[in-house]
């Protein structure tokens, strides 16, 4: 069913999970001090080298955008492409938005911030998704969405140049990572975020006393 970038469940769509296939859960919350929309696909099982590079590539956009410095006042969709390169390298696609703008108790999907044609220029301060995916019909969907902070570069320039700073702090799904196609950078991008996950997230499982979880977190954050 994740096939379909926007699922909606019916008696007649709906079936049991299987541990065979892919799993690609949406989710989010309205909370006192922000709202959530983090989107990952995992599996369970051994996934097929079609999903396991399709994954892959789908995570390399995520990270390109995500690290993509730009300059200020540029608009979201003049750099959109960044997070398609990897999939279009070979012929690859998806038929839906980069990413959106997120509202604090409002709209989920929030203009006029974001990655289409009509969305104001980026500026610090401002929340977007960033969401590239792949979806191959009757068969699996991938999509991975992670909420990004506009702050301003550390550049040497006199001019103001723009970066993302990643604010979900959920682990990507090591089985679905082909290592041999990202770049150095690219390994070294997803090293700081698990130590970023980790220095965040692991005091509080701690303090929670969730040691399962505090396991799990370790494994799926090593280097």
């Amino acid at each position: 069913n994740a096939a379909l970038a926007h699922y909606s469940p019916s008696n007649g769509s709906s079936r049991a999970l299987s541990v065979r296939e892919m799993y690609l859960f949406d989710t989010g919350g309205q909370y006192l001090d922000g709202t959530t929309d983090i989107t990952r696909t995992v599996h369970w099982s051994e996934p097929t080298p079609l999903q396991k590079e399709a994954y892959t590539r789908v995570l390399m956009g995520n990270i390109d955008l995500s690290r993509l410095v730009f300059p200020s006042n540029t608009a979201g969709r003049n750099v959109e492409s960044f997070a398609r390169r990897a999939l279009w390298n070979v012929g690859l696609n998806y038929g839906h938005g980069t990413g959106h703008g997120i509202g604090n108790f409002l709209s989920v999907h929030e203009w006029p911030v974001g990655f289409q044609s009509n969305n104001v220029p980026l500026e610090a301060g401002m929340f977007t998704s960033i969401e590239p995916g792949y979806y191959r019909d009757g068969e699996f969907g991938i999509r991975i969405e992670d909420v990004a902070l506009v702050v301003e570069a550390q550049t040497e320039s006199e001019e103001t140049f723009l970066t993302f700073e990643v604010v979900s702090l959920v682990p990507y799904d090591r089985k679905l990572i082909d290592l041999s196609l990202l770049s150095l950078e690219q390994i070294q991008y997803l090293n700081s975020y698990y130590e970023k996950i980790r220095a965040q997230v692991g005091p509080e499982l701690r303090r929670q006393r969730l040691e399962e979880e505090y396991a799990w977190l370790q494994e799926s954050t090593e280097p």
